[in-house]
């Protein structure tokens, strides 16, 4: 062997030696699944703050204690009273996750440092990130829902010269005075939506202009977003403004004589959300209920228990692909997560002192 070839063999063999050095180890991270031993869960209940309809509520905590053996108490509250359920409990909360309700007021709680953040695996199923994922992973979209009217179809037939809205202009014709319902945005993010809504397409001062004389059309305000539908479709008024799956759900399976229209130039949209609570006491099945909430599975229930809203992942059938098939104006959720508390600030007198 030549000196030039002795010398380039022990090269290649001390390289050799230097990058399998520099090698990660191998056992720990090439291990095979069966290896790893499976996390126990050792939570036994999960306390749950819950926006949607109670029927909605009351079955995904069937469900879940089904699948997992928890005990989950959950209470029910409009998205306004939850807002101000969790800044009241910042200190101690009562609840461990919130589950539902526009991600406005979710905007809004992060910004005051109210949630968790939480890189959940299954944000991966998520159909729209960009809209429907916080960008730090504090909160994230679980359904999503369109606006509309619910026109009572006797009161029409009764007013053979009205016709059901299809604009908001129409909200403010006379024969509307004293005829719509809606629920207050004090307490209630459909209600909230709507305010948005109208400011983000006819900017604040017209906007403020508009609200001013739709106030004076509303016969009464509610705590619920749903409510009004319900109570329209019983005759007490003549038009709803509500989200759209709330129509469905109250024409569907209560049998109500509803009418449902759109505004068309354009509506906006709520994506309900979901977020873990800062401090939460029971995190482990806090992450199980968010995991679960993004998953084919979870987002499939909803029809069961007549919630007509759009998933927010993929691989989920829509129930009613039409309540999406309208104008949907582009809606700028940060915005009306940002401005929430001086917006109510601003709402004609009608608004603060009608009683809800």
């Amino acid at each position: 062997m030549s000196k030039k070839i002795g010398i380039f063999l022990i090269v290649v063999m001390l390289a050799g030696l230097f990058l399998a050095a520099c090698q990660p180890a191998a056992v720990a991270t090439e291990a095979p699944p069966a290896e790893v031993a499976p996390v126990e869960i050792t939570d036994t209940e999960l306390n749950v703050l819950c926006t949607p309809q109670e029927e909605w509520c009351q079955g995904m905590k069937q469900e879940f204690e089904a699948k997992y053996g928890i005990t989950v108490n959950y209470v029910r509250m409009s998205s306004g009273e939850a807002l101000a359920r969790v800044e009241a409990e910042k200190d101690n909360p009562t609840f461990d996750i919130w589950w539902g309700g526009p991600i406005d007021s979710f905007v809004s709680a992060k910004g005051k440092g109210l949630l968790e953040a939480y890189d959940s695996p299954n944000l991966v199923n998520i159909r729209d990130p960009k809209k429907m994922k916080d960008v730090d992973n504090y909160w994230v979209g679980i359904y999503v829902g369109s606006l509309g009217f619910a026109t009572n179809s006797n009161w029409l037939a009764e007013h053979p010269d009205a016709k059901a809205p299809t604009s908001w202009d129409d909200l403010l014709k006379p024969e509307f005075k004293g005829q719509v319902m809606v629920a207050h945005p004090s307490t209630s993010g459909t209600s909230y939506t709507a305010l948005s809504t109208i400011l983000q397409m006819r900017g604040e001062e017209a906007g403020w202009e508009y609200i001013k004389k739709y106030a004076g059309q509303i016969s009464q305000f509610t705590k619920s977003g749903a409510a009004p539908a319900k109570f329209v479709g019983q005759g007490e008024a003549a038009v709803a403004i509500v989200f759209s799956h709330d129509t469905v759900n109250e024409i569907e399976n209560n049998q109500m004589p509803l009418v449902l229209t759109f505004p068309a130039e354009g509506t906006g949209y709520e994506i309900g959300g979901q977020a873990i609570l800062k401090g939460a006491k029971h995190m482990q099945a806090a992450k199980l209920w968010y995991d679960w909430a993004i998953s084919v599975e979870g987002q499939s229930l909803g029809p069961k228990y007549h919630a007509y809203q759009a998933p927010t992942i993929n691989g989920v059938k829509l129930s009613h692909p039409e309540l999406l098939d309208v104008n949907l104006i582009d809606y700028n959720f940060i915005w009306s997560g940002e401005n929430k508390p001086p917006s109510l600030i601003n709402l004609p007198t009608k608004f603060k002192t009608q009683k809800i």
